[in-house]
């Protein structure tokens, strides 16, 4: 069965060129929905820090005030609010972590979908493909690769922010800390070739003008 042509040039696409088009589209959202959590997310853990490094200094001063033998019903009841406080919002952090899975799931279902194209083609025009570009210039296969390439920077990242998330309100050292918040926020593994890619790819289907 035939697809459009010049897909890149029309502007009712149909089969495959539609579906890429859409997944590409999709990636814009999925990204722009991450980043978003993870901003939400900063903030919260930075306040999981300031509560956890302030619960362990009032612990501390207390217990140097009273020389050991603490006014037992002020400092409970100090401790337990602290502790709600900090239990609520490591409960806000478990779920903007877990929308982060759901976003990191549909882009695997991406990934399998694209391969699933270029399986398509192959039994459709065999190894070599389709004679001309599907869009503009890149084959088939590419749009596969940069979808791969990117899952796999925010599943390498999903991964980071759950251990963040298992660590941080159980780490009392300020500057374990501090690195805890600054690989939340700055996240190493969605680099600025990531960006490129999905700028590629918005370009390469026409989301993005030439």
């Amino acid at each position: 069965m035939s697809e459009s042509t010049t897909p890149g040039k029309k502007g009712n696409l149909t089969g495959s060129a539609r579906k890429i088009k859409d997944n590409a589209a999709d990636w814009h959202n999925l990204i722009l929905k991450w980043e978003r959590l993870n901003d939400e997310g900063s903030t919260i853990a930075t306040k999981i820090v300031n509560l956890g490094l302030n619960k362990k200094s009032n612990t501390e001063s207390d217990i140097l005030m009273e020389g050991g033998s603490l006014a037992a019903g002020g400092f409970s009841e100090n401790l337990k609010q602290s502790n709600q406080e900090l239990e609520e919002e490591c409960v806000k952090l478990q779920d903007v972590v877990d929308k982060m899975a759901n976003i990191v799931s549909k882009m695997e279902k991406i990934v399998h979908a694209e391969r699933g194209i270029c399986e398509l083609e192959a039994f459709q025009y065999g190894e070599k493909g389709r004679a001309e570009p599907m869009f503009h210039t890149w084959p088939t296969q590419k749009f596969a690769e940069v979808s791969s390439k990117l899952y796999e920077s925010y599943k390498q990242e999903l991964a980071l922010k759950k251990t963040i998330l298992q660590e941080l309100a159980h780490t009392s050292n300020a500057d374990v800390s501090m690195v805890y918040l600054s690989s939340w926020l700055y996240q190493p593994y969605i680099e600025d070739s990531g960006k490129l890619l999905l700028e590629s790819l918005l370009l390469e289907t026409g989301h993005r003008p030439l």
